[in-house]
């Protein structure tokens, strides 16, 4: 069953600015994860490998990456993955009618396959560790479709305590000088979803228009309907920091079961 989960998100001030709110978060989300003992986690990241129309889940035995594209620190991981759970994965997302398919990296055997790991899934490993299965979403489906992948994702986990973070940075337009350039609308994004989190209502998402997270240049929503789809009402949620301290928001927090 999940025992914890996360919303941690995967950029280079989390490595940069070590005195930061979120690198303070991402700490503490580390202590959090570590005191649940989850036996496994599964990792859902808007940056790994897309398969058209399909929700992609990695089967390798061996995962490794680094997060240099974004940042000068040593962020290099190297850790195992979790064929069976991923197998599992594929498999309840399959029952549950979701086009899903496994993948590996240079091998078709996942006991022989390592996989290249993106930054959205480096960076929160790099501070919950434990063996992983990576899950990328497929924003060619529908909201509704995200949150019986995350229901068919908690149903995959069986008996085993398995952790699940969401990987997600929310609006990228917050400055003029950034990357996409300024978006009115990341501001309002990342105010709607500080509060969605804070109350503990990310069943709010499920009826949110999909433009408005394209708009706002954001790289959380989809992540973040398949952690409610995971979660339900069955936990408590605090959220730990939030700041845009570049061009996009990035925000912390963690999940755990009601008593």
């Amino acid at each position: 069953m999940i025992v914890f989960a996360a919303i941690a998100p995967h950029g280079g001030p989390v490595f940069d600015e070590p005195e930061g709110p979120t690198r303070k978060g991402m700490e503490e989300l580390g202590h959090r994860f570590a005191s649940e003992r989850p036996e496994a986690v599964i990792v859902v990241t808007p940056h790994g490998a897309h398969v058209d129309g399909h929700f992609a889940v990695v089967r390798s035995a061996r995962l490794e990456g680094d997060a240099s594209q974004w940042t000068d620190a040593d962020t290099r991981y190297e850790g195992p993955g979790d064929p069976e759970l991923a197998d599992a994965c594929v498999q309840s997302l399959q029952q549950a009618g979701l086009p899903a398919l496994g993948i590996t990296f240079g091998a078709t055997a996942a006991g022989s396959s390592t996989m290249p790991l993106d930054w959205g899934a480096v960076i929160p490993l790099w501070f919950m560790r434990a063996p992983a299965v990576v899950v990328s979403p497929c924003r060619a489906l529908s909201n509704d479709e995200h949150v019986r992948a995350g229901q068919a994702l908690a149903t995959a986990t069986g008996h085993r305590r398995v952790a699940l973070i969401a990987s997600a940075d929310h609006g990228h337009g917050h400055a003029v000088d950034g990357p996409y350039g300024f978006a009115p609308e990341s501001s309002e994004y990342d105010e709607e979803i500080q509060a969605i989190v804070r109350d503990n209502r990310l069943a709010a998402l499920r009826g949110w228009d999909p433009g408005f997270a394209v708009a706002a240049k954001a790289d959380s929503f989809w992540q973040l309907l398949m952690l409610h789809g995971a979660l339900g009402d069955d936990f408590e949620v605090e959220l730990l920091s939030y700041e845009a301290p570049t061009y996009f928001g990035m925000l912390t927090a963690a999940y755990v079961r009601k008593d």
